[in-house]
């Protein structure tokens, strides 16, 4: 047992986030393919939960291998419940679809699916598709942390509601676009910048009004200029002395405890 949470961040969106009680939640699992994640599943030892924003290849991930592996629950929107069921064989017991507002609790984490402005979308060979609402998610992995993880979504003014109802104090954040390659192998062109710009990161960790912010959706932070504006904004968006909340910058692999040593 620890008396902190531990957050490992595996690149792009993927996280492990290890509880007082050393249960195990997977966030957005792109590991296998992933070029800059240290952790692949055959290094996986323990999985209780499993988190899906939405249905991206570099989000959804190695889903279905690690659920089938651990038989963990995974928590999802729909159209990626429908995947994993119909196309992956797995155990409709097992898959949780959640809907934006819903609060569910599995395997003892509470979980909130909230609004996501982004696509949630699945093209199979005979040229059929499945499409549903993307999330955002807030867990509840230990008392007293509240974690929102943004998925993809572009800024909306529902952020600032969340953080007045919800008052998460973590936040994973994405500021960037992977720039190992990854995107250009799917047939994606290179964009201007991701979903949230850092400035748009940066006011969307003020509305929420969490303690601690994570950036992620990069493959390396050192030499990232989206990295590196986001933390110059974080610091100094308003006029206060404090910032408006304490980054925590992760290279894939790297882990930090909340609540971190004064």
């Amino acid at each position: 047992m620890s008396a902190k949470t531990k957050f490992e961040f595996f690149g792009g969106a993927a996280y492990r986030i290890t509880n007082r009680e050393g249960k195990v939640i997977l966030i957005d699992p792109f590991l296998n393919e992933c070029d800059v994640s240290p952790v692949k599943v055959k290094d996986l030892d323990r999985v209780d939960l499993i988190l899906v924003t939405h249905a991206a290849w570099d989000h959804m991930g190695d889903t279905l291998e690690i659920a089938r592996k651990f038989k963990c629950p995974v928590i999802c929107g729909g159209e990626v419940r429908h995947h994993l069921i119909h196309h992956g064989n797995l155990d409709p017991s097992k898959v949780r679809g959640v809907c934006w507002g819903l609060q569910v609790v599995e395997n003892g984490i509470r979980v909130r699916s909230v609004a996501s402005m982004h696509w949630s979308f699945i093209e199979y060979p005979d040229g059929s598709f499945i499409s549903g609402p993307p999330m955002g998610f807030i867990v509840y992995p230990d008392p007293g942390v509240k974690v929102y993880h943004s998925g993809d979504t572009a800024i909306f003014s529902d952020l600032k509601l969340f953080g007045q109802l919800y008052q998460p104090n973590i936040a994973l954040m994405a500021v960037s676009m992977p720039e190992s390659g990854q995107l250009q192998k799917h047939g994606i062109p290179e964009s201007f910048c991701g979903e949230m710009s850092p400035h748009e990161a940066a006011l969307a960790c003020l509305w929420l009004g969490v303690e601690y912010a994570l950036p992620n959706h990069y493959s390396k932070a050192k030499g990232n200029p989206d990295v590196e504006k986001f933390l110059s904004l974080i610091r100094n968006l308003h006029s206060d002395e404090a910032p408006v909340a304490k980054p925590v910058v992760l290279e894939p692999g790297e882990a930090w405890y909340y609540p971190p040593e004064q």
